[in-house]
């Protein structure tokens, strides 16, 4: 029985890539600056897993790793998070989806206001915390709800839990969602509920993402067409419009996400394909520039290898990387940095190897299908015959 786990550290970067200045990330690198900041990066499992011969942790050890490691580079023109997740799953976007530095057209807001019969506060790019700050009273007052962007491809709408039922605030993404096409085919139509009062408000785990579908099949159609099982944690189904997957789970947050990892390591005993994905680094401590929280999260992430690895079987192979980097230093923004991101390899039958740069994320997807023996993803290099033990 052959089981792949894929665990996406979300924003988790190794540092810039070549292209970085044209996205206005020149010199970004997640896990450096927190390395810098700390003075050392004290993270002995995923070190034993190679971490230290991607980066330089500084943690005074010397590991010869257990498996096989790199990074990698982002083919695709984006640094987002859709965009990075597809690429691991086999697809290349030339185009990145629209933005709006200034705000949202006043036509689509029009249109959006007329649909959901009240008006909005906000329309303009800010930190998500920042804005529910600035807004939230005025939100509590009348009932508007706060719409906003981000540097990245995103609609997002914030509305308080007690004062607009979760079930309208879903109601309202996919009225923005069927808005939003064309020319304004924007990436995600993100749900930001909050709950609290003035000066402590909080947002919650029910947040939901309505993304556009992949232009394409991805490497999680072609495994569930094979009656490979896959299984989406976190966000997973929102990034791939709950497409290509047997069975999605919910989480709130890493701690949960992981462990819920764990438990369906544990429970599913036929041929699988789990795809994880823990957002919080990125959204918790990433875009709010937080590097006490973001290292104390990488800390806590560390402490569950032991049981995933544990609970591994001979077959099964681990792989964990990242989607984008959110450095926690960066001072130019407070949204995504274009990084490299790591590459590491686990299991009985993986050796040492060191896996080099690779020119695509979706050289992840194509060792995938290979090692199931699917045979359709045609972008990438697969590194599954550099990793596996004869």
């Amino acid at each position: 029985m052959k089981r792949v786990i894929l665990i996406v550290l979300d924003s988790v970067g190794v540092g810039y890539m070549r292209d970085a200045k044209k996205f206005n990330d020149w010199g970004a690198n997640t896990l450096g600056h927190l390395r810098d900041y700390f003075g050392k990066l004290d993270l002995p499992e995923l070190e034993k897993m190679g971490l230290s011969r991607i980066i330089d942790l500084r943690s005074g050890r010397r590991i010869i790793p257990e498996g096989s490691f790199g990074k990698m580079k982002e083919k695709s023109n984006a640094k987002d998070t859709i965009v990075g997740h597809w690429e691991l799953m086999g697809i290349i976007s030339k185009k990145g989806f629209p933005l709006y530095p200034n705000g949202f057209p006043k036509s689509i807001i029009r249109k959006f206001e007329k649909r959901i019969g009240r008006k909005v506060l906000g329309n303009k790019p800010c930190s998500g915390t920042v804005i529910i700050e600035e807004l939230g009273k005025r939100h509590m007052e009348t009932g508007y709800p706060i719409v906003y962007t981000s540097a990245d491809s995103v609609f997002q709408i914030a509305a308080h839990e007690k004062i607009v039922p979760l079930r309208t605030l879903y109601k309202w993404c996919r009225i923005a969602r069927e808005i939003l096409s064309g020319k304004h085919r924007i990436g995600r139509i993100i749900a930001r509920p909050f709950i609290g009062r003035p000066g402590k408000f909080k947002r919650t785990y029910n947040r939901k993402d309505f993304s556009v579908s992949p232009p394409k099949k991805t490497l999680l159609d072609y495994l569930k067409e094979k009656r490979i099982k896959t299984v989406g944690i976190g966000k997973i189904g929102d990034i791939f419009a709950h497409k290509g997957l047997s069975i999605e789970i919910h989480t709130e947050g890493n701690r949960d996400g992981t462990l819920k990892t764990i438990k369906a390591i544990k429970e599913i005993k036929e041929k699988s394909f789990i795809f994880t994905n823990l957002v919080d680094f990125d959204s918790n401590y990433g875009h709010r520039r937080n590097p006490e929280g973001y290292y104390n999260a990488l800390k806590e992430f560390d402490s569950f290898l032991p049981e995933i690895k544990k609970n591994m079987k001979e077959n099964d192979i681990l792989i964990i990387t990242a989607d984008h980097g959110c450095d926690p230093l960066y001072k130019k923004h407070t949204d995504h940095t274009r990084e490299h991101v790591p590459l590491l390899v686990y299991g009985e039958r993986i050796k040492v190897k060191n896996l080099g740069i690779r020119e695509s994320f979706c050289d992840v997807a194509r060792t995938i299908d290979e090692y199931f023996g699917v045979g359709k993803i045609k972008t990438g290099k697969s590194f599954l015959k550099e990793v596996l033990k004869s």
